[in-house]
C-alpha cells in the first residue's frame, strides 16, 4: 500500500478561545487556560460535514494527480456521520462526481481510529486486488454536541476539519496495530442516537445522552498504563527503531496529551507534529489533517509513525513508509 495523495480542508470561520470566553460567559483566559488551545475553526452555514469531505477529497486527487473517475474504493471515517443512515461515503461519491457503480462507497467508525483503520482495510482489499484505486476521507463537524454548560474545559478542545488520502497499490512498508480495552467503554461517548435510547419513549434520558461526556483522567490512566508497550510492539513487528523514525503523526487529542506522548515515548519533539493548539481535536479528521500539515516534511522513504487512541477505549498505530 502507498498513499500518493494528500489533502485536507478547514473551515474558515475561526473561534478564539477568548471568543468562546464570551460567547459563553467565561472569565477571559478560561478557555485556554483549561484547554491549552488557542483557536479551532468552525462550520459556517454555507458548510457542512459532506462539502468538507469533498473538497479535502479534491486536494487529495489533485496531490496525487489523478481524477475522481481513477477511484473505485470510497471509505468514509468518521467518528460521527453525516447522518445515521446510509452511510456519508456514497454522499462523497456523488459530491465528487464519481459515477453510479464506479466504485463502492462505505463507512468505517472506529471513532477517533477511523482514519488508521480505514488504511488497515484498504490495504487488504488493495492486496487482494478487490480494488485499484482507494480514497479515504476523514470529515468531522466536532464542534456539535458538546457540553459548554457543564464540561467547557472538554468542549474547548474541539475544532471541525477533513482530510483525504489516495491510495493505491505500492512497494511501502505498512505495518499496524490495534487493541481494544472494553474496561473503558463508558470513558468517551454519545449515548443517545443509536438504539440505546428510544426518542418517542426515552424522552428526557434520549436528551441526557446527547452530548458527549469523556472522563479525562480515566482516559489519561488507561492510556498511560498501556500506550508504550503497544508502541513497543509496533515498532518491532515493523523492525524499527525510535531513533529510525523521521515523523511521528499523533491524534491531536490536546495539547496537554502530545507533550505526555513525547515524554512517555522517547521522541524528540522536533519530529512530532503538534497542531492541536492551532485547531484542536479534530476527532477522526486529526490524524489525517496533521499528516496533510506535514506534508513538505515528507520526503521519499520517510519512515512515518501515525499513532492514537479512541473511544472503547482502543490503541491504534500505524508504521508506513511514504
Amino acid at each position: 500500500m502507498k498513499i500518493i495523495g494528500i489533502g485536507s480542508y478547514l473551515p474558515t470561520q475561526r473561534r478564539s478561545s477568548e471568543h468562546l470566553d464570551a460567547a459563553y460567559d467565561l472569565p477571559s483566559g478560561t478557555v485556554f487556560g483549561m484547554t491549552g488551545v488557542r483557536s479551532r475553526s468552525f462550520c459556517g452555514a454555507d458548510e457542512n460535514q459532506v462539502t468538507m469531505g469533498v473538497a479535502a477529497a479534491q486536494a487529495a486527487l489533485a496531490d496525487a494527480n489523478c481524477g475522481a473517475g481513477d477511484i473505485d474504493l470510497v471509505i468514509g471515517a468518521s467518528a460521527v456521520p453525516y447522518q445515521p443512515i446510509p452511510a456519508t461515503a456514497p454522499a462523497y461519491q456523488a459530491g465528487l462526481g464519481i459515477a453510479d457503480g464506479a466504485a463502492f462507497a462505505f463507512d468505517v467508525n472506529a471513532t477517533c481510529l477511523s482514519f488508521l483503520t480505514a488504511l488497515e482495510v484498504c490495504a487488504g482489499l488493495l492486496a487482494r486486488g478487490s480494488c485499484r484505486r482507494a480514497l479515504v476521507i476523514a470529515s468531522e463537524v466536532a464542534s456539535r454536541a458538546l457540553p459548554w454548560e457543564t464540561h467547557p474545559e472538554i468542549a474547548g478542545l474541539f475544532g471541525d476539519g477533513a482530510a483525504a488520502v489516495v491510495i493505491e497499490q505500492g512497494e511501502a512498508t505498512f505495518c499496524s496495530r490495534f487493541r481494544t480495552y472494553p474496561s473503558g467503554y463508558d470513558i468517551c461517548e454519545i449515548g443517545a442516537g443509536g438504539t440505546r435510547f428510544d426518542f418517542r419513549t426515552q424522552t428526557e434520558a434520549f436528551a441526557a445522552h446527547s452530548l458527549f461526556h469523556m472522563d479525562g483522567k480515566a482516559l489519561f490512566r488507561l492510556t498511560s498504563k498501556t500506550f508504550v508497550p503497544f508502541l513497543d510492539h509496533l515498532l518491532h513487528a515493523a523492525g524499527w527503531e525510535r531513533s529510525q523514525v523521521d515523523l511521528v503523526i499523533p491524534h491531536q487529542a490536546s495539547p496537554m496529551a502530545l507533550r505526555h506522548l513525547i515524554r512517555q515515548c522517547g521522541f524528540g519533539s522536533d519530529i512530532v507534529v503538534d497542531i492541536s493548539a492551532e485547531v484542536g481535536n479534530q476527532i477522526a479528521a486529526s490524524i489525517p489533517y496533521a499528516l496533510a500539515h506535514a506534508r513538505d516534511r515528507l520526503k521519499p522513504g520517510s519512515r512515518v509513525l501515525m499513532l492514537g487512541t479512541s473511544a472503547g477505549v482502543s490503541l491504534g498505530g500505524v508504521a508506513v513508509t511514504v
